[in-house]
Formats: structure tokens, C-alpha cells, sequence
């Protein structure tokens, strides 16, 4: 009996190996090429308005075709969904190292893109249908884990590579665990049951093809300029697919995305605020590795050991400000979160060519704090707002937010630094001016101030909100009376 019970421990333990093994693969290749990117520019000879599509194109496929592979692991079976990914990131992974030019790159990350997003968007419901009930939390707890986990050694790990090898070896580091996850899969992952029910192939179509159109022409935008008719056009075009994608999902009878979750003002809020913490986090990402590396003049694999700081903060401090967001109070510590890494992108906007890597590291240190204390209040906020048979909704949709404030991160951030540079040295720019380490300073000043409003707009909406439970509860409790 005993022995029984122990097999079936073992058993799950792998299965959660296989599941966190790919999460923390997917989010280690996201932060292993941020340190990539000078290197990838100069090799490849592409600006830097350019060599972002490296970044962006795998985000942005996630966030086309998450809600998709959601609803299909429900249709089908979420084990057979993650294999597929797992199968398809392992191959492009393969593909993305061996290609040596811009365009095969760019093709490989969207269809390594497509893999992570497969297995992403089911790992949470493998999980909770592998623990019912005891050990769920846990489990929970080691995906988010490997999460940060990823992202605090992918920098260093890239770095390390990239003064020893080509910049190819930090796609080829996925085949083998890649592989080792499959082949552990076909075995121990459960054979869950498919619900049938009915894709919504019309929306899926329509929220794929505006999420292209509205991100992609936005990331060209930096180069052409908004005036341009195919920038316009393609826009336009997307803006019309999003809207019909939405009055489709009203209309049908098992959509892609619920609506009706939108309808609570408070898990709105939450949501909102969520977005604007992630716009400003990655907005900073992006920016980051150019001014280490071309700014201060540090190596990669220098650069690469600086980024690994804000992920070790977050790694060590979020569990212990989730801790306080329950004896405190969630909505009082985000709101803290948010001040504090507004004042983080305050101090970055002080930073020149010549200043010490010290103060950057403090500063960087402080916006670090601020999001160990925001993201676990924030996500315990948003989860609490909905009932318990919405949670995979709310999971998904919480997920699609993360990822889609990585894109306007990115794009927004990218954006304004071109046109700063380009008010600076009075010409269009859209890379970084060898020689003219002033001009990019400028910029990146300039979008960090803009980061700072942000923040504040997110810290105000979370004072409202906290003033809106607070007289609600003042409400409830007269009426009680």
C-alpha cells in the first residue's frame, strides 16, 4: 500500500518535472536573447529598430494564439496540446540557432513562439488536474518559481555563452532538455479527458490576424514613421478585426474569450494595473542591455551578470511580500509596489554616459523591490475577484495580459527612444549612433520619465480602487447594521 502511494508520489513529481522543465525553458529563452540583441545587431548588420522583431515576434505570436490553444486543450486534451508545443519549440529552437541571417531568424522565433504558447497555455490546468486538491498550492507555487528562476539566469547564462561562443548556442541550450521533456511526457503526463465542444475558428482568426497587424505595424512604424499608408491601413485593418472579434465573442455560444469577466469593475482595475506594471518592466528590459553594453562599455557576459540582479530580487522578495500582502493587506502593498518602482524608473531617468555602474545597480535594485511588492498583492488581487469555476478563464486572461504588456513594452518603449534621438541629433533615427553615446542617453532618459507617469496613472487607479473595497466594506456594513 505504502509503496503504492509512494509510486503515485513519484509519478506526479515527474509529471510536474515536465510541466516546469518547459515553462522555465520558455522564460529562459525570453531573457537569454535581451542580452543577445547588441551582439545579434552587429553580426547580422541590422539596426536596432530591426533586430527587436528577435524580441517582439515571439511575444507577440504568444499573445495571438494563447486564448486558441487554451480552448483547444480543452477540446482535445491539454496533454496532447503541451506535447505538440513542446515538439514544435524544441525543432525551432534547432532552427533559430542554425539560421546566420535576419529574416530565417525572425521566421524561426515566431514558430518557436507558437510551441511555448501551446504548452503555456496548459500547464496550469495540467497542474491542477494532476493536484485536485492536496499540494496544488505548491505546485502552483514551483511554476512560478521556475518562472523567476528563468528569468534570473537566462541573462547570465547568455552572456557567459556569448563570450565564449556564437550568439546561435543560446536558441541550441532548449533542444536537449527540449527532447528529455518529450520523452518524459509520453509517458507520465495525464491522459486528460477532451470536453468536446466547438472551437470558435472565426475568432480565433480574427483575434490572430488584428494582434499581428496591430503590433507589427506599430514595431514598423519606428522605422517609416505613423504617416505612412501601409502603417495606416494595416492599423485601420487591425483595429476592425479586433472589434469584430469582440462582437463576435458576445454572440457565441462557447467563445474564446468571456466577456462577462470584464463586467467585474474591481478584476478590471486589477487587470489594468497589472498591464501597466508589465508595460513599464519591459519597456526597461529592452532598454537595458544597450546602455550596459554600448553606453558603459561592459561585455556581455558582464552585462550578463548585472541583469541576473533584478530577477534574484524578485526571486527572494515576492514570496515574502506575498506573505505581508496577507497580513496587511494586498491592496496597500501594491500600491506601494507601484510608488516604489516609480521612484526606480525616477532615479534610472538620472543616469548619464559616465555614471557608475554602482548607482545603476541601486536604481535597478529599487525597481526590482517595487514589483516583488506589487505582483504577488496584484495577482492575488485578481484572482480573488472571480469565482472558483472561472479560474482557468481568469488564469488565461491574466496570462494574455502579461504578455501583451511585454509587446506594448516593447513597441512603446522603442518607439519614444527613436523619436527622442531624432529631436536630439535633428534627423531620423532608428538605431543606436556609434560615437554618440549622449543621444542615446537622452532618449532612454526620456522614455524612463515617461515610465515614471505610468506608474503613477497605475498608483492612482490602485488608490481608487483601494478607496472603492474600502467603501464598499463601509456599505456592507452599515446595511448590516
Amino acid at each position: 500500500m505504502q509503496e503504492a502511494v509512494s509510486n503515485r508520489g513519484n509519478k506526479k513529481g515527474i509529471t510536474l518535472f515536465v510541466v516546469v522543465a518547459m515553462t522555465f525553458m520558455a522564460t529562459l529563452d525570453s531573457s537569454i536573447v535581451n542580452v543577445a540583441l547588441p551582439v545579434m545587431s552587429s553580426k547580422m548588420g541590422v539596426p536596432l529598430s530591426s533586430v527587436e522583431w528577435v524580441v517582439a515576434s515571439y511575444s507577440i505570436i504568444i499573445c495571438a494564439t494563447l486564448l486558441f490553444f487554451g480552448r483547444l486543450g480543452d477540446i482535445i486534451g491539454k496533454s496532447k496540446v503541451f506535447q505538440c508545443g513542446t515538439v514544435l519549440f524544441t525543432i525551432a529552437s534547432l532552427l533559430c540557432g542554425l539560421c546566420h541571417s535576419f529574416t530565417p531568424l525572425v521566421v524561426s522565433r515566431f514558430v518557436q513562439g507558437i510551441g511555448a504558447s501551446a504548452y503555456m497555455a496548459n500547464n496550469q490546468g495540467i497542474i491542477t488536474e494532476l493536484f485536485p486538491r492536496e499540494g496544488r498550492g505548491k505546485a502552483l507555487g514551483i511554476l512560478i518559481a521556475a518562472v523567476a528562476l528563468g528569468n534570473m539566469i537566462g541573462p547570465s547564462t547568455g552572456g557567459f555563452i556569448l563570450s565564449a561562443l556564437s550568439w546561435n548556442f543560446i536558441f541550441w541550450i532548449n533542444v536537449p532538455m527540449g527532447i528529455i521533456v518529450f520523452l518524459l511526457g509520453l509517458k507520465y503526463l495525464p491522459k486528460s479527458e477532451s470536453s468536446g465542444g466547438k472551437m470558435d475558428k472565426i475568432g480565433a482568426v480574427l483575434q490572430f490576424g488584428g494582434t499581428l497587424l496591430l503590433f507589427g505595424a506599430l514595431i514598423e512604424a519606428q522605422k517609416t514613421g505613423f504617416a505612412n499608408p501601409y502603417i495606416l491601413t494595416a492599423i485601420l485593418l487591425a483595429l476592425i478585426l479586433i472589434a469584430l472579434f469582440i462582437g463576435m465573442e458576445k454572440k457565441h455560444g462557447q467563445p474564446l474569450l468571456e466577456l462577462k469577466i470584464f463586467k467585474n469593475t474591481q478584476f478590471l482595475l486589477y487587470l489594468i494595473c497589472a498591464l501597466t506594471s508589465f508595460v513599464c518592466i519591459a519597456a526597461s528590459i529592452i532598454l537595458l542591455p544597450f546602455y550596459l553594453q554600448d553606453t558603459l562599455k561592459l561585455t556581455p557576459a558582464q552585462a550578463g551578470l548585472f541583469l541576473i540582479l533584478s530577477p534574484l530580487i524578485l526571486a527572494f522578495l515576492s514570496p515574502v511580500c506575498g506573505t505581508i500582502s496577507d497580513k496587511v493587506g494586498s491592496e496597500v502593498i501594491s500600491l506601494a509596489g507601484l510608488l516604489i518602482m516609480g521612484l526606480g524608473f525616477f532615479l534610472m531617468s538620472r543616469l548619464y554616459e559616465h555614471s557608475s555602474i554602482m548607482s545603476c545597480a541601486i536604481f535597478v535594485s529599487i525597481m526590482a523591490v517595487g514589483q516583488s511588492l506589487f505582483q504577488p498583492a496584484n495577482n492575488s488581487l485578481i484572482m480573488s475577484t472571480c469565482p472558483k469555476n472561472k479560474l482557468g478563464i481568469v488564469g488565461s486572461v491574466s496570462s494574455l495580459v502579461r504578455n501583451l504588456g511585454q509587446i506594448v513594452g516593447i513597441t512603446l518603449s522603442t518607439t519614444l527612444l527613436y523619436r527622442f534621438m531624432s529631436w536630439k541629433l535633428n534627423s531620423h533615427v532608428s538605431d543606436y549612433v556609434k560615437g554618440r553615446d549622449d543621444v542615446f542617453v537622452y532618449g532612454m532618459k526620456s522614455v524612463y520619465l515617461i515610465l515614471v507617469t505610468i506608474c503613477c496613472l497605475g498608483a492612482a487607479l490602485t488608490a481608487f480602487r483601494l478607496f472603492y473595497v474600502k467603501s464598499k466594506t463601509i456599505q456592507s456594513e452599515e446595511m448590516d447594521k
